[in-house]
């Protein structure tokens, strides 16, 4: 057998012990092995991705049903596998749970939620030590070692996500090349946690981010299969729920599902990263001028209603469960104010339009959500889950999918874009992957759709609606200084100032390059300027510590 090449970075500090549990020589050879197995597809993945986008640009085509696969959507006598009963009720899971965050993991494992999205993708700074932190502790949870929480298999069920196929892991090579981030997540959780969840009735599920081809499912459905193979677990153990996140995927959503129909928990349907893959795709095109989101982007908008619809119609007709996105809202704690109130009436009405469109379940962040969005299903549904629901009355075109919203730009829509680009950068470079914002969870989804709305405007030299200002360079300039000197007065260290304005230099950076980065987070996560700050303030945060 061929000796597979690796080098793998030294423990984070601090984390020595974890580090010598997880990467064990039974586990590195499994690693070695699974990453040099299915390197080279991932590479081609991307390669694809990368072909056709520039087919798309230099053609000036759009998207449709695709023509060699029509015979799968025309077939009817498929369908995917049933889940497992713990799978069978989705109502609610708690969203963007970074398990680096031991606490919040925690109450989320104590709350009575369905599910868990324990997440190293969107939700998660993807530093060595939130990595080895976050795994060791979803480790130590399948394990049933934390304090004060259920039994893993009376525990809210964990759907780990691992980080989508863009992503690199600096801290491993093998072969000579730094890993894909998501064989690095995928490998080790399955290693030491997928015999123990299977055993227990309770997984191993997942969440895929970012698929953007039924090729992709099929990359991922190989992966499963050589996984329960080498870690002797029946064909099909692996579910996994794919969240269609791009424009692209929404055209194939049953060529994902025929590809995965043997480990398929279901689709996810979400709005900020899929309308930011319309600026990434199309966005030099003026035809898709996406307007201000705060104003005119929601789920009751025709592109995104149609993108739901067809998802539970395509899920439900071949058995698969259909959820919804994450209500981001946080509760105000006094339960008794107006403020409350409305916040609690405004999720609950956008909740239940996702309900009636026949989904069957989805995420919420802040854990006093999650009762009353289960009373809401208790209410409004029957049984377990939607599947009944077949939505018979729905019929999707490729234009009812590509329809853009009418609606300008505010002058407060653009200020509310650079303000959250700018505190997601800042954000991570002090290693955290969400932060909170006028009464919301911010984290890759929205920072990915509001970095995408300022290139594009910027592009495009859009005028504000009220015709007072175009959008160019110097507007958005005047506008990052106003905001530096507004949030550099809640800055309580030099250390802490002098971070936001790196994150704003690297904000007005990405809006104005000539050709759109295509995702935030491989920006940044190949970025000298995270790599070294993320260093750093590892070491200022352990010397606290030690204080």
């Amino acid at each position: 057998m061929q000796q597979i090449s690796m080098e793998l970075s030294p423990a984070p500090p601090g984390l020595h012990a974890e580090y010598a549990e997880l990467f064990s020589t039974d586990c590195l050879y499994f690693l070695g092995e699974l990453i040099s197995t299915f390197d080279e597809d991932v590479d081609r993945i991307l390669q694809l991705r990368a072909s056709r986008k520039v087919q798309l640009d230099l053609s000036g085509d759009l998207p449709n049903f695709l023509e060699s696969t029509a015979h799968i959507r025309a077939d009817t006598s498929w369908g995917v596998l049933p889940v497992p009963p713990r799978l069978q009720k989705r109502h609610v899971d708690v969203g963007d749970t970074a398990p680096c965050d031991t606490q919040r993991f925690i109450r989320a494992l104590q709350s009575t939620a369905q599910g868990i999205q324990v997440d190293f993708d969107d939700g998660n700074c993807p530093t060595f030590y939130n990595q080895i932190k976050g795994i060791h502790t979803v480790v130590q949870a399948v394990r049933s070692l934390l304090p004060d929480v259920p039994h893993i298999s009376e525990a809210p069920v964990l759907m780990l996500r691992p980080r989508a196929w863009n992503m690199v892991e600096h801290n491993m090579m093998v072969g000579g090349k730094e890993v894909p981030g998501p064989l690095f997540d995928f490998g080790l959780l399955m290693f030491h946690c997928g015999m123990t969840l299977f055993q227990n009735q309770s997984g191993p599920f997942f969440y895929l981010s970012k698929v953007e081809s039924f090729l992709e499912a099929r990359l991922w459905n190989k992966i499963f299969l050589w996984t329960q193979q080498k870690l002797g677990l029946p064909a099909g153990s692996i579910k996994a729920t794919v969240l269609i996140e791009n424009v692209l995927a929404a055209f194939e959503m049953d060529e994902i599902l025929f590809e995965l129909r043997e480990h398929s928990a279901g689709l996810n349907c979400g709005i900020w990263d899929y309308s930011a893959s319309f600026v990434n795709k199309f966005g030099h095109r003026r035809t898709f001028l996406l307007p201000d989101r705060s104003k005119y982007v929601n789920m009751e908008k025709h592109f995104l209603r149609s993108y739901m619809d067809l998802l539970v119609k395509t899920c439900h007709q071949r058995g698969a469960l259909a959820t919804g996105g994450m209500a981001a809202a946080l509760l105000p704690q006094d339960l008794l104010s107006g403020s409350h109130r409305d916040v609690l009436a405004a999720v609950k009405r956008l909740k239940l339009l996702e309900i009636h469109a026949g989904v069957d379940g989805f995420m919420v962040y802040d854990l006093n959500l999650v009762g009353p969005m289960q009373e809401l299903f208790q209410i409004h549904t029957e049984g377990k889950n939607q599947l009944h629901v077949l939505r018979e009355d729905v019929c999707v075109t490729a234009e009812d999918l590509l329809c853009m919203p009418a609606g300008g730009v505010t002058l407060y829509g653009l200020k509310h874009n650079i303000s959250v680009g700018i505190l997601f950068i800042n954000a991570w470079l002090s290693g955290k992957g969400h932060f909170f914002y006028r009464g919301q969870v911010e984290d890759s989804a929205t920072a990915e759709i509001s970095r995408s709305q300022v290139w594009q405007w910027i592009r495009h030299q859009t005028w504000l609606e009220d015709g007072s200002r175009v959008v160019n360079r110097r507007l958005v300039k005047e506008l990052i200084q106003e905001l530096l000197v507004e949030l550099s007065a809640v800055c309580h260290s030099v250390r802490s100032k002098q971070r936001l304005n790196t994150a704003a230099d690297m904000f007005l950076e990405v809006v104005l390059q000539r050709n759109f980065p295509e995702f935030l987070t491989s920006y940044l996560n190949q970025d000298h300027t995270f790599l070294s700050w993320q260093s750093t303030e590892l070491e200022s945060a352990l010397q606290r510590s030690k204080l």
